[in-house]
């Protein structure tokens, strides 16, 4: 009992100081040897701990996915320096015009996050844009944040197949699945979170509008604006976005299942199933391709590509070294006796129904950590493999526990202590007390119905 307080007990330090602005890198360790030492740890064990559990973790989630955290930042930071990234939003916003300017917003980064650009780039691009778009359209500038989040870390982050984010591809380590698992379910989850997101917040404009509420003062930020500047055209700026996307999927459907992967089966390659690996692969060479083309079609508008590369991998480090501590802290918490009783009573959620417990787990630990990457990591490291045989022996495919879990981690993450929510508000000006209802109804509450939906017509209907 007293090793379930303290379980309960470390959780609540980790939300607490993580909302308070505390670095999760030191935080993480320290939570978890709260929790250790409630289950009655006083000695060696401790240090044992530290070495052996929180670190071990730690380094396999590094081994796994750093390859996609680091190319995700380098070419998202190429994209910017470039300003392909701004080329891609302008076009968007100058094809559907002020008059449309919450789609506008929403579209310019659906299109850059699908792409493989990150959401922090996204939102520095997008926001002075979304800033004129606003205030010729006289809607309130509280209105922008939620905007900004309903492309960016929605539909594209979690439901769309093929997406390279890193919450569509941690699953496929897991259950041997590749990044477009489930495609049809998760269009119906990517459609329904994106025309639910833009009826919200056109209602809510419509609302102010009729209340006498225009765009309001300018924000301390909204003079930043992005400087002239010779930018790429559409059709290079776009390019790298395709070249991720459709060198994914050929690498996922095409090359590498005719290709002969049997050396896999050799010790010193970790004796892993082609299917292990064969999704992060993907991404791998997609990601690895799309810079490479990026830097030679967009060369002139770099004005310094080291400066780029290393920027870009430097912005890598933290995001990366935060979800593996967190996943770390996690692995210290699936040690102790007192987790048996959290486990079977996250399990015994549905029994008959795994994709339940699965969403459960996923959104109360992605609440929990304020990070989809971390809670999908977390509930995926402990209990994933109990997942994965549950849901086969009662015929449900892998296909439609990826796509269950992935739009899982993206729900209840965007609690008010959520880094991207803090960030977003940070760029924008904004406060939790003026925007972020509107973003919890799109980032968490439409999603989470759009989950719903797809355990009800998947355990219904099955995969497709």
């Amino acid at each position: 009992m007293l090793g379930l307080l303290g379980i309960i007990l470390s959780l609540a330090g980790l939300i607490y100081f993580a909302y308070r602005g505390y670095s999760v890198l030191f935080l993480a360790p320290l939570m978890a040897l709260v929790a250790v030492v409630f289950s009655g740890v006083l000695s060696a064990e401790l240090f044992g701990t530290y070495t052996q559990i929180f670190m071990q973790g730690l380094g396999r989630y590094l081994i796994q996915f750093f390859p996609i955290f680091l190319l995700g930042a380098i070419f998202g930071k190429v994209m910017a320096d470039s300003g392909a990234a701004e080329t891609i939003a302008r076009t968007v916003v100058d094809r559907l015009g002020a008059a449309r300017a919450i789609a506008a917003v929403v579209l310019s980064c659906a299109i850059l996050t699908y792409g493989g650009v990150s959401l922090f780039v996204v939102a520095f691009a997008v926001f002075p844009i979304a800033v004129s778009l606003f205030r010729a359209a006289d809607i309130p500038r509280r209105l922008i944040p939620a905007a900004i989040a309903l492309g960016s870390f929605t539909f594209t982050m979690t439901a769309l197949p093929g997406t390279p984010a890193i919450q569509n591809a941690i699953p496929s380590a897991f259950f041997g699945t590749d990044t477009f698992a489930a495609p049809g379910l998760g269009l119906i989850a990517a459609a329904m979170m994106l025309f639910g997101g833009l009826f919200w917040l056109q209602r809510r404009a419509a609302a102010a509008k009729a209340a006498g509420e225009g765009y309001g003062p300018a924000g301390p930020t909204d003079g930043e604006l992005v400087p002239e500047r010779a930018l790429p055209s559409f059709a290079l700026a776009i390019l790298p976005i395709i070249t991720v996307i459709g060198l994914n999927y050929l690498l996922s459907k095409v090359i590498f299942p005719g290709t002969d992967l049997s050396f896999l089966a050799e010790k010193r390659f970790g004796e892993v199933s082609p299917s292990a690996v064969t999704g992060l692969w993907a991404l791998i060479g997609a990601l690895t391709a799309a810079i490479a083309l990026a830097l030679i079609t967009q060369r002139r508008y770099l004005s310094d590509i080291r400066t780029s590369l290393n920027e870009g991998t430097m912005g890598s480090l933290l995001p990366i070294f935060n979800t593996a501590s967190e996943v770390a802290y996690g692995a210290v918490i699936a040690s102790l006796a007192g987790f048996l009783v959290v486990r079977d009573a996250v399990v015994g959620i549905a029994p008959g129904n795994p994709l339940i417990s699965l969403s459960v787990a996923i959104n109360t630990l992605a609440g929990i950590t304020g990070s989809a990457s971390g809670g999908l990591s977390i509930a995926l490291d402990t209990l994933g493999s109990t997942y994965l045989e549950r849901a086969q022996a009662i015929g449900i495919s892998p296909e439609l526990l990826h796509r269950v879990a992935t739009i899982s981690s993206g729900g209840f993450d965007v609690l008010p202590h959520n880094g991207a929510v803090v960030t977003l508000l940070a760029i924008t000006g904004l406060t939790h007390a003026k925007s972020y209802l509107d973003i919890f109804v799109v980032a968490a509450i439409i999603p989470v119905i759009a989950l719903i939906t797809v355990i009800v017509l998947g355990s219904t209907l099955g995969t497709f």
